[in-house]
């Protein structure tokens, strides 16, 4: 099979030829049709994933997929070869830039039947994060106020529709071009970062979920009131997150180091500060599948781009101009069809 590989950090993304993967008594193997290209697969590609996750080189990238069931695990009773399903495979497990994939039976879902298999690959990172974001952490609840950062990235247009979904009222970041289609997913109240300063603008916050990190991130805890949350994907992981992830000793107290002014921050202005690294659940998908399928939420594709061409899509997401996902089609025929 043919599989998008990096032979070292840093480098650029090469197409080899790979065995197709061997499966386990609970594995799917699936002919992959789509993958979509996140954020975390150019950190790990970078190196930038290494305190966190470790990997053997050569290393196949990519996190979510949509595909067609080719054969089971003698222990998997739930799906039928032929099937079409998609999922978010686990972390030690990456590698849907190729053309089959195994994957825990756990981590799939039937695909939603009104979607192509191009969208379909374009949610299962984004959705399950912003699920757990909203429901696991947040336990958010109807007239809470929420920002969320980015919201035209393909984690914000997810995380706008799911918040409206519970009530929410939301505010979101991002361009002035992009205000409309975010205020079609439902958005309340858009700031242009361009031009405005999302912490002079909003005050009494309960929650913000933040994409960005650094700056950005440290402006959150000004909108947010007494007990509220930020919750973040691209700040720096604190001791809590690492204890809680199992990680060893020296990398909790690394973690708890490095994590210290915003933690600091975090106590200074009675606001939880919490790092969220989404887990695969094909429970959970299966879920978000039902809204999808009843039209409660719909995937924002920004482009979708052959596997041979996958330095392109890597370029484009890294410009930070997307507006929602990118999508590779590893099966060009297919990618299109439901």
């Amino acid at each position: 099979m043919i599989a998008a590989q990096i032979e070292n950090y840093g480098e650029k993304i090469g197409l080899k030829k790979q065995p197709v993967p061997r499966i386990g008594k609970k594995d799917l193997l699936v002919k992959v049709i789509a993958a979509s290209i996140n954020p975390i697969d150019l950190k790990t590609k970078d190196g930038k994933m290494k305190l966190l996750l470790h990997y053997k080189m050569p290393l196949t990238l990519g996190s979510d997929f949509a595909g067609i069931v080719v054969a089971r695990g003698e222990q998997v009773k739930k799906f039928q070869v032929g099937d079409a399903v998609y999922g978010r495979v686990q972390k030690n497990r990456i590698g849907t830039f190729a053309e089959y994939i195994a994957v825990d039976v756990k981590d799939v879902a039937l695909k939603p039947k009104n979607l192509t298999f191009a969208k379909a690959s374009s949610i299962p990172l984004v959705a399950l994060t912003s699920y757990q974001a909203l429901h696991e952490v947040m336990k958010i609840k109807p007239q809470d106020k929420i920002l969320i950062q980015a919201g035209s990235g393909g984690i914000g247009t997810l995380a706008i529709q799911l918040a409206k979904l519970a009530g929410a009222y939301v505010a979101t970041t991002t361009s002035e071009k992009n205000r409309t289609l975010v205020k079609s997913l439902g958005a309340d109240e858009v700031i242009d970062y361009r031009s405005e300063n999302f912490a002079e603008k909003l005050k009494d916050y309960d929650f913000v979920f933040d994409t960005m990190g650094g700056d950005i991130l440290k402006d959150a805890f000004k909108i947010v009131k007494l007990g509220g949350k930020v919750v973040t994907l691209s700040g720096t992981p604190n001791y809590a997150f690492a204890k809680n992830y199992n990680l060893p000793l020296w990398k909790q107290m690394a973690l708890g180091i490095a994590s210290y002014p915003i933690t600091k921050l975090a106590k200074k202005t009675d606001v939880s500060y919490d790092f969220l690294f989404m887990r695969p659940d094909g429970n959970q998908l299966a879920a978000l599948t039902k809204l999808i399928e009843a039209k409660q939420l719909q995937p924002i594709i920004d482009s979708v781009i052959s596997l041979a061409e996958i330095q392109k899509a890597v370029d484009n997401l890294a410009s930070g101009r997307a507006k929602g996902k990118i999508i590779l089609a590893v099966d060009e025929k297919l990618a299109q069809t439901i």
